[in-house]
């Protein structure tokens, strides 16, 4: 989608109608037409709290996601609106509004718990807003995040020995940013003045203690603290005075608190120049088309009774983009052959060479389009597709001059057939005036231009057939002799024999330029697919050290606040994941 055609506004993408959770094929429609990478912001928070707002400000208008002005929960479902990055121009920003969380009217709470999951699945910042200050309430009614790991599952089938630990959540999870609404306080600690992030951090800390008071209390915390990579925290004035907020959208910037309008614009601008493409592990970027599926299979999970699993989604877009991958490769490979090769060639080996350049173009395109592509399968079948084509293509080429030379002899020899059966030949001398004719006729065909590999077969048959004319004419000629016609019939034999072990030895020649071709390709498919996997398993590693560094501060935190057995946790999940990055090299093999 070009950037003068995106959205005027926001559309459903998903419609939550009875607490039953639809897409909006309009909104796959949009998505599926998005090529560039997005930058995915989801904002959740209760209904009511001027989430919205935020939207709307980040998608840089003044209306478009609607505010509501009444103790009603108004956005239903999940809203969404692709605009173009405001600083990035080879990207797309998505931003998903989430209906309000905890309305009063719903029977199923579950309900709420599914709109949370999906917004945090789908993003690359995940917006939390809530009103007033970070404190027992606030975190109380963050318990959809401590329902995570009852809500979405990291791996489709963990080893039995594994249990799913942060790490697998941390390399899909977005990153968290917590904006207060209406905040009240002077942010200081201890009588010094600290940012919001430090209030944040501060607000997080753990309580001491075994009881279920304390697990209760630290639950949301640890959740937060270790599923998300980056955390980051906004406070905002009151925006403006309390009977004008229901007109919020209709205000001028001068009608609003001044250090309000500042708040906000730090807070775009921070969405602006921090938020990261959508990403998959293994440095996947998400774009339009990706994100459509993404939705697609989150929401069928959800809606069999399932779980969503982050795994299963990556799994489910790499069949897609494989085999459209495969596809792109093939045609490519089509589209240059049909440019490049012109039939029949001089030569196997011009083909050949002609063919290999294409198929190494067409595993490039294959290599680039594809990803997740376990155990090789969507590369086999490449391999095996372009070896089909290949022979084909040696099997057209031999049609192709078989054909040529046939015409070739026809207009060539069709005259001396019609001398023969007019008698010319048939006189005293008439063996000796054949021969030079066909001899010069052969020189004639010799002369031809491309002919093809198949032109001394195809002439070597032809003559072949036409040897108990030769012989009729070489017996009735007076001129010779009989001991000179058997000379005569001893030498064509000879001829004849000598030019069929030299075809045999062009076929046996030719065989065995077919098998080093195979032999070519496969070393072709396994030379680019070891880059590919040495670039993978590099991105690989750069995410499991990111994820590391993390886990790292997080367990010396811990440490400094007195949680041994949880250091003690985190410090095994760390070990884990350095076993795994020493398991992740594998063995190519397209065979």
């Amino acid at each position: 989608m070009a950037s003068e055609t995106h959205m005027p506004g926001p559309v459903c993408l998903i419609e939550n109608v009875e607490e039953q959770l639809t897409v909006n094929q309009e909104a796959l429609r949009i998505l599926s037409a998005l090529p560039q990478p997005v930058v995915v912001v989801a904002i959740v928070g209760l209904y009511r709290t001027g989430k919205s707002y935020l939207m709307n400000k980040l998608a840089g208008k003044e209306k478009g996601f609607s505010l509501g002005s009444t103790v009603q929960a108004h956005t239903k479902g999940i809203w969404m609106w692709c605009v173009p990055h405001p600083r990035k121009p080879n990207q797309t920003l998505v931003l998903l509004d989430t209906e309000g969380l905890g309305d009063v009217a719903k029977t199923d709470p579950q309900n709420d718990s599914w709109i949370f999951a999906l917004a945090l699945l789908l993003s690359s910042t995940f917006v939390y807003n809530s009103m007033g200050i970070i404190d027992k309430e606030a975190m109380d009614r963050l318990h959809y995040v401590t329902e995570l790991t009852d809500l979405i599952r990291a791996k489709s089938s963990p080893d039995t020995d594994e249990v799913e630990d942060s790490a697998d959540f941390v390399s899909f999870f977005p990153d968290f940013v917590w904006t207060l609404r209406d905040f009240c306080l002077e942010l200081e600690l201890d009588g010094q003045t600290i940012s919001a992030d430090a209030y944040l951090e501060n607000s997080l800390k753990l309580k001491p203690g075994t009881s279920q008071k304390e697990k209760k209390f630290n639950l949301p915390r640890l959740c937060i603290r270790q599923f998300f990579p980056e955390k980051k925290c906004f406070v905002f004035n009151r925006p403006a005075q309390q009977k004008q907020l229901a007109k919020l959208e209709m205000l001028q910037e001068d009608e609003l608190d001044s250090e309000f309008v500042q708040q906000v614009t730090e807070f775009c601008s921070y969405i602006f120049s921090s938020s990261k493409i959508k990403t998959l592990p293994g440095g996947i970027e998400v774009n339009g088309p990706r994100l459509e599926t993404l939705v697609l299979t989150y929401l069928d999970a959800i809606n069999s009774g399932g779980l969503p699993c982050m795994q299963d989604a990556v799994l489910t877009l790499a069949q897609i983009e494989n085999s459209a991958a495969v596809q792109k490769a093939l045609a490519h490979y089509d589209q240059q052959i049909g440019q490049k090769v012109q039939l029949p060639t001089d030569t196997l080996q011009e083909l050949l060479d002609l063919h290999r350049a294409c198929e190494r173009e067409a595993i490039e395109i294959f290599i680039k389009h594809s990803f997740k592509d376990v155990d090789q399968i969507f590369q086999k079948e490449l391999a095996a597709q372009l070896e089909k084509k290949r022979d084909d293509l040696y099997k057209q080429n031999m049609k192709v001059s078989s054909d040529r030379c046939s015409a070739l002899l026809q207009d060539s020899f069709s005259p001396l057939e019609e001398e023969v059966k007019q008698g010319v030949y048939s006189k005293p001398g008439g063996y000796r005036l054949i021969i030079q004719k066909v001899e010069d006729l052969k020189k004639k065909y010799h002369a031809e231009p491309r002919k093809g590999i198949q032109a001394e077969e195809v002439l070597q048959k032809y003559l072949q057939s036409k040897e108990g004319m030769m012989n009729a004419i070489l017996q009735t000629d007076q001129t010779l002799t009989e001991k000179e016609k058997q000379i005569e019939v001893e030498r064509a034999k000879a001829e004849s024999a000598q030019t069929t072990v030299k075809l045999l030895d062009d076929m046996n020649r030719q065989k065995d330029q077919m098998m080093q071709e195979k032999e070519k390709s496969y070393e072709e498919h396994i030379k680019q697919l070891t880059q590919k996997m040495d670039i993978d398993r590099a991105k690989m590693i750069t995410e499991n050290e990111r994820i590391i560094a993390l886990k790292l501060q997080e367990q010396e935190r811990l440490l400094r606040e007195g949680f041994q057995n949880e250091s003690r946790r985190l410090h095994n999940e760390i070990e884990n994941l350095r076993t795994r990055m020493k398991k992740g090299k594998k063995k190519c093999a397209i065979s």
